[in-house]
């Protein structure tokens, strides 16, 4: 085997247990690696997104069988997602990969400030529907531009605003689904299936990933994974902007 798509497939094996234990932080955290050994924004994004839609599509069709999904919730989330989704992606491919790239990386390092602030604040439970479209679309569009970061957005800012984690979880991933195919297929329509070597490597990781991923959620602390995670993300975008301004 190509020792190269050995390195995507340990990345991508990487981004699914983290994304199997937390619920969140698949693309966010692949997109991080990819980038931290060179691979342009761009096809780094469009690559995790292609891959991610086997992943979530598995994700939202099993937690709506468990009745974790609000439906509610679900429809008030996916469409402004969408639209989000296509306008990012579009954007990414129009800028250079290195004007950009020190910009996700600051992104990407918000985004593990988001996760660890997640882990370490306790919130009281209540029901939040108000200003769904645009938290929708702000997450859609930065998990275009930035890779990730859908789930670290949108569930974040349900949970933190007191939605119930369980239905916030399963929405905000049965909606994910559809947010990445439009991405991937922003991104296909404009620069084409490229870097299928970071694909298959990345969905091959996943796959096998899943099953320890569920043992690994079910045996340690959520609360000590996500704080070691956030911090592992901050330290690879400090690396990232580093090796962009250089």
């Amino acid at each position: 085997m190509d020792q190269t798509i050995i390195v995507f497939i340990i990345v991508g094996f990487i981004a699914q247990m983290i994304d199997g234990a937390l619920g969140m932080a698949y693309g966010v955290s692949s997109t991080t690696f990819l980038l931290s050994i060179g691979i342009p924004p761009v096809a780094a994004s469009a690559s995790v997104h292609t891959a991610e839609i086997f992943v979530s599509g598995i994700s939202g069709l099993s937690h709506l069988r468990f009745g974790n999904v609000d439906r509610k919730l679900f429809k008030r989330l996916f469409i402004p997602g969408i639209i989000g989704g296509i306008i990012g992606a579009y954007i990414l491919t129009a800028v250079p990969g290195k004007t950009i790239k020190p910009f996700i990386g600051i992104y990407l390092f918000i985004m593990g400030l988001v996760i660890l602030r997640k882990a370490l604040k306790r919130i009281k439970e209540k029901r939040v529907e108000t200003k769904l479209f645009p938290l929708g679309a702000v997450g859609g569009f930065f998990d275009a531009i930035g890779g990730g970061g859908w789930g670290p957005v949108v569930t974040s800012t349900l949970v933190a605003r007191g939605n119930n984690a369980r239905f916030a979880i399963g929405s905000v991933n049965l909606a994910e689904f559809f947010v990445t195919v439009a991405e991937a297929a922003t991104f296909f329509a404009i620069i084409g299936l490229v870097n299928w070597q970071i694909i298959v490597g990345l969905i091959t990781g996943g796959v096998l990933a899943a099953p320890l991923a569920a043992y690994v959620c079910k045996k340690l602390p959520s609360r000590a994974l996500m704080i070691i995670i956030g911090t592992l993300i901050m330290t690879l975008s400090i690396r990232t902007i580093y090796l962009a301004l250089l």
